[in-house]
């Protein structure tokens, strides 16, 4: 399969993968028809989707089975009225029906947009009337069901809620009933072209209301690179990302490039908090060979006993999402003797600097540039940053615009312009490069910090802060100093030993141990225990609140 969209597929150095990594993009690619349907007709049976929950239930899907699944699903959709074009919210957790709706929309050219079921009424309300959704398919819950139900009286676009479960509800189309009596599915004439819009994605930002990003229909091309050369995986992968299906990183991890290399997608679907021995003993028993987690997991694996475990089937492990710390990396290669392999992207891309195969990881480092991406960082002056200084990651696009790189933000011309105008794209990003290469990250351009004259990026006291055997989680802020200009806070959350010794001694203790670890004037000056961080409803820490309450 791979061969039909990658004129080479291995590399033997990172030079060769510059010059020679090439995606061919077909005329009209649509993913489900192209590769879903495509392994279906040359090899039915050939393991897709490995499902299991906390709740013991376990079930396997072949691609034969997933076109029959969204053949029906397409049709029960059109059924509904729902066409090309069409705006079509996901709220389905980490259920199979999403895999099989995700599809389904894909093959009659509708829009999907996966959605968290964290949202209330008035998140679920803002995005039907911004994106104008025809149809809500949504998980039997009772919290989100009440809060659909709430905001159907001010979204006057919504035509159809659709309840994957047993309820039958009052103003609900029950789901399974309604693809298990589906006509045959018949293919429209005209489902999309290249430049349509395919999905939809709320930003979860720090600040403001969520932000539209639209990628078209090549955009599942783009996560070749993300299965391929970020996560290593072939034929005969089982691969676990950890995320909710409402959330960008799903099908960078659950989707699109793991069955374009026909790796089999593992899904683990549990309910409430994540619990670390749940998920190593999911990787055990069902020997799990590529895991992807951001850095908070393995900040919560490396806590448990690992030689516990049978592990033995895991061959690779990548991390994303956050920027890593370099003290989590060396704890889980002691244990595990795997190097944990960092890449960086956004909503707005598919990954854009990584850590491929064939170089050796920097504990911290994102890793490398992608080459389908012209990348650069700019100075505040606007100068590319030469080594050792740091800069925003920006994208230039006047040569092309590279695979899953997003059209913009939907219905906001202002805004898309604000970060992508005269062919570059501003990511608000901020990162250095060193003397190899490799690229590390440093923060938001809005959450650097200017203290006596230096810009400090978060991320890099932050990890200073962590190698402290008391933090759990951290967050470094700015506070107004009159002489100083700004002084950094800590903001911290202790480990559960160490909860009943939040004291100053503590505070100076950590403030001691950070000036030993990194240059002195890092040390943050102010710490504050707390027993959460404030965050976005995707787990970013949001240091604007932290800032807001100094």
């Amino acid at each position: 399969m791979l061969e039909k969209f990658v004129k080479k597929i291995s590399f033997s150095s990172h030079q060769d993968f510059i010059e020679n990594y090439e995606i061919k993009v077909p005329e009209n690619f649509n993913f489900a028809y192209d590769v879903v349907d495509e392994w279906a007709r040359i090899n039915p049976n050939k393991r897709a989707l490995c499902w299991t929950n906390d709740k013991g239930l376990h079930r396997d899907l072949n691609f034969g089975e997933l076109k029959d699944l969204s053949d029906k699903t397409a049709s029960f959709l059109q059924s509904l009225g729902i066409g090309k074009g069409d705006m079509v919210m996901l709220i389905l957790k980490r259920s199979i029906e999403f895999w099989q709706t995700i599809l389904a929309l894909h093959k009659i050219g509708a829009v999907a947009i996966p959605a968290t079921h964290l949202l209330t009424d008035k998140d679920i309300i803002y995005r039907n009337n911004a994106a104008d959704v025809k149809a809500i398919v949504a998980a039997e819950d009772d919290y989100l069901i009440t809060h659909v139900d709430l905001a159907i009286a001010k979204s006057p676009s919504v035509n159809h809620r659709i309840l994957v479960g047993n309820k039958q509800m009052e103003g609900w189309v029950n789901f399974h009933k309604g693809v298990e009596n589906a006509a045959p599915f018949v293919k429209p004439d005209i489902v999309n072209n290249n430049e349509d819009i395919m999905i939809l994605y709320f930003t979860s930002g720090t600040t403001g209301q969520p932000k539209m990003v639209i990628h078209d229909f090549t955009y599942p091309l783009g996560h070749i690179t993300t299965a391929k050369y970020w996560h290593n995986l072939h034929e005969d992968s089982v691969h676990l990302t950890v995320a909710d299906t409402g959330w960008a990183k799903a099908v960078w991890g659950k989707l699109y490039g793991q069955w374009i290399v026909g790796a089999c997608v593992f899904v683990y679907d549990f309910e409430g908090r994540f619990i670390p021995d749940d998920m190593l003993r999911m990787i055990s028993t069902y020997k799990v060979t590529s895991f992807c987690a951001p850095p908070t997991i393995f900040r919560f694996l490396i806590r448990e006993d690992l030689s516990k475990y049978d592990l033995s089937s895991l061959e690779y492990c990548t991390t994303a999402g956050e920027a890593l710390n370099p003290s989590v990396f060396e704890a889980f290669q002691q244990q595990t003797g795997i190097k944990m392999m960092e890449a960086f992207g956004q909503t707005e891309t598919a990954p854009t600097i990584i850590t491929f195969p064939w170089i050796e990881p920097k504990p911290g480092s994102m890793g490398v540039p992608n080459p389908l991406y012209k990348m650069d960082l700019l100075t505040y002056d606007g100068r590319s940053a030469e080594d050792g200084e740091q800069g925003e990651i920006v994208f230039y696009t006047d040569e092309n615009r590279p695979l899953g790189l997003f059209m913009g933000y939907y219905r906001d011309q202002e805004l898309t312009e604000k970060v992508y105008a005269n062919n570059v794209y501003h990511t608000g990003d901020m990162a250095w490069r060193d003397e190899d290469g490799y690229y590390w990250f440093v923060g938001r351009t809005d959450d650097v910090i200017k203290s006596s004259g230096y810009r400090i990026g978060p991320f890099e006291v932050e990890s200073a802060v962590m190698t402290h055997p008391a933090v759990v989680e951290c967050a470094i802020t700015g506070v107004p100093d009159e002489i100083r200009g700004q002084v950094i806070k800590a903001t911290i959350v202790l480990a559960e030993e160490y909860k009943d010794k939040a004291s100053d001694a503590l505070a100076t203790e950590i403030q001691e141990h950070v000036k030993n670890v990194t240059a002195p004037y890092k040390y943050p000056r102010v710490i504050e225990f707390v027993q959460e961080l404030p965050k976005t409803i995707s787990g970013k820490i949001r240091r604007v609140a932290i800032r807001e309450k100094n």
